[in-house]
């Protein structure tokens, strides 16, 4: 029997459609949705980024398939994830959420977005959009890769370093530099579509 490639060695692959796609992208609607049409577009409105800084804290130690699974539900039982209100959580809500199946019933994590919405409040009162405050790690330009295989996308950047220290000392939880990294390929920050993929192809 011949050898069978390891994961981290795939390159982009022919979907049923005929467009090829990243490697990780797999063919469910849902995720084939998710890679067209959001992972590395810039995204600029600044609730949708503080959605996005929370999931991506979800995912930890899960896949993204996972959360891209719940985020609706998410989005329901975390009021839209608007921050205003999430401050103003009590025991009685957040009961609620640790006994939510519908989401990653994760103590830690479900304080941490509530941590991260007096964070990102605070961050906003000092008279800065969330967007603006995310581009100076790029310089404000998208850093775009071409990668050929999974093998050789970095867990992490200087960029993500520096991001998630700085996100730490204002008060974010699961802001690692992995999450980070993570988060601006699918804010757009960093643009990893691989090369042969359909999207790489429009740049």
């Amino acid at each position: 029997m011949a050898d069978v490639p390891s994961r981290n060695a795939r390159t982009a692959e022919l979907h049923a459609d005929g467009r090829r796609r990243c490697a990780w992208c797999e063919s469910e609607p849902l995720m084939v949705a998710y890679h067209d049409d959001e992972w590395g577009r810039p995204l600029r409105d600044d609730q949708r980024l503080f959605e996005l800084l929370c999931l991506e804290g979800a995912q930890a130690g899960l896949s993204w398939r996972t959360i891209l699974h719940k985020r609706e539900h998410y989005r329901r039982v975390f009021d839209g994830f608007d921050a205003n209100r999430m401050v103003r959580y009590n025991d009685a809500k957040k009961a609620r959420l640790l006994a939510d199946a519908g989401i990653v019933r994760n103590r830690l994590k479900v304080a941490a977005f509530i941590s991260n919405a007096q964070a990102y409040l605070d961050l906003l009162a000092a008279g800065r959009s969330f967007d603006d405050y995310l581009w100076q790690f790029t310089d404000g330009k998208v850093i775009r890769h071409r990668f050929r295989t999974l093998a050789e996308f970095p867990v992490s950047t200087p960029q993500s370093d520096a991001m998630s220290k700085d996100l730490k000392q204002r008060g974010f939880k699961f802001v690692g530099t992995t999450i980070c990294y993570a988060f601006m390929q699918a804010s757009g920050r960093i643009d990893d579509h691989q090369r042969g993929c359909w999207v790489a192809a429009l740049q």
